[in-house]
């Protein structure tokens, strides 16, 4: 196993993880439809060396799945995983329904049946976390995730759920879902150019809140960040998603990270980012 430079965090004080976890998307196919899907037993392989190499924070979703429905990631987590070893920690999204035209956002009756999928699928009677995701591209303004989340709420209260997150939010989101119950962690595209992200970030680092951004920093919106991060690549002898990884881990103790991918080359690479401590000059650089 890799030693980390970054140590773990407890999610919810409970659940403690090393702070480079995997992303499950990237299994089956991104849902963007601009990544080919992997054969299954890859998708397997990877599961089962991310474990080996002491991952113990995996993110899914019921509908992380190829356009046709065959190759689901979590049946894959399933047969590559169960029985899960003690310590796995895995965490699933609901919110958003899928249909010929794409994702358009459920209602709170579509909360419950969502989770009770991820329950059946997965193996379990109880996930440690469900993060209830709302919109699909900017967290949406004006919108109240009251109803949504109080269907979490209420199904953690009798044991299917252990902690609840959100997803694509904003802090208005936030301070409405923490009058419900406890917000464990946010996951969000996070992009350190936005002052609304870089404010969210901060509220969840001072209120103990895990912090889980999927495209690190916002890698691939700026040629100029991007360019920065080629740099330190180069001058550490690492790769720009190492950095990119490293930059992440470094901006908080709370902060997580969830690459995905269906390679195990990149796999090994990803979690390698864990041993990559970044100095006070590549940060003033990354800056």
């Amino acid at each position: 196993m890799i030693q980390s430079a970054y140590g773990t965090f407890a999610i919810g004080g409970d659940l403690p993880v090393d702070r480079v976890g995997f992303g499950a998307m990237r299994l089956a196919r991104n849902l963007m439809g601009d990544t080919v899907a992997r054969y299954p037993e890859t998708a397997r392989a990877v599961l089962r060396r991310a474990v080996a190499l002491g991952v113990n924070h995996i993110d899914t979703a019921d509908f992380y799945r190829s356009p046709d429905g065959a190759v689901r990631a979590n049946d894959l987590i399933r047969e590559s995983l169960f029985p899960y070893p003690e310590g796995l920690v895995i965490a699933t999204k609901v919110g958003p329904v899928f249909g010929p035209g794409g994702p358009t956002q459920g209602t709170p009756a579509d909360i419950r049946p969502a989770v009770e999928a991820n329950l059946k699928v997965l193996g379990v009677d109880r996930v440690d976390l469900v993060y209830l995701r709302i919109g699909w591209r900017e967290p949406p303004r004006g919108e109240s995730l009251g109803e949504r989340f109080q269907v979490l709420a209420d199904m953690r209260k009798v044991g299917f759920i252990r902690h609840l997150g959100l997803s694509n939010v904003n802090e208005t989101h936030l301070t409405e879902a923490q009058r419900i119950a406890p917000v464990v962690a946010i996951q969000n595209l996070f992009n350190p150019a936005n002052a609304d992200e870089v404010a969210l970030a901060r509220r969840a680092a001072d209120d103990g809140i895990a912090f889980v951004p999927f495209g690190p920093l916002g890698s691939g919106q700026s040629s100029a960040r991007d360019a920065v991060y080629a740099a330190v690549a180069q001058r550490r002898g690492a790769t720009i998603a190492q950095v990119a990884i490293a930059h992440v881990l470094a901006l908080s103790p709370s902060t997580l990270v969830i690459p995905g991918t269906g390679s195990l080359r990149h796999l090994e690479e990803n979690v390698a980012a864990r041993s990559l401590e970044l100095t006070h000059d590549d940060l003033a650089a990354l800056s």
